[in-house]
């Protein structure tokens, strides 16, 4: 099942279950879709989709951090609701030893040798990694690979 059909199909259920926050949420990233296909004027892959959903979660993630340091517990907890409900849809996360051994073939098969070969892994990497890992995390963990 495509993501967008499961996204079509969540919403239907949260309709029956009359669970608002859910709706909500799943609402708010089918209008994100469609207005970026909109905005692209092509239809939106698969992978498209799921960057959309991780930019989505990023921007949650932001706002908790600043509602909480600013006070703001009830808006920090929607906030995070909202990014239980949109994790659902992403895949099943990497773990780190699998996260370190798509680093070493990545840094093998681009030849990387320096930190200036650093977008050659990213590259390779982003593909194979989106929405299944933190790529600011993984970029980090590059960077003290092509540094040690």
């Amino acid at each position: 099942m495509s993501l967008l059909s499961q996204l079509n199909e969540e919403m239907k259920n949260a309709m029956r279950a009359k669970d608002k926050i859910r709706l909500g949420v799943i609402r708010m990233a089918l209008s994100a879709v469609k207005l970026a296909k909109i905005d692209n004027q092509q239809d939106m892959s698969e992978a498209d989709i799921l960057a959309l959903i991780t930019k989505m979660i990023k921007q949650r993630k932001e706002s908790v951090a600043m509602f909480t340091q600013g006070g703001r517990d009830e808006l920090a907890a929607k906030e995070q609701a909202e990014i239980v409900v949109l994790e659902e849809f992403l895949p099943q996360a990497l773990t780190a030893d699998e996260i370190k051994q798509l680093i070493s073939a990545a840094i093998t098969e681009s030849g990387a040798a320096s930190m200036a070969d650093m977008g050659k892994v990213m590259a390779i990497l982003k593909p194979k990694m989106q929405g299944k890992a933190d790529l600011g995390q993984v970029s980090g963990q590059v960077r003290a690979t092509l540094n040690a």
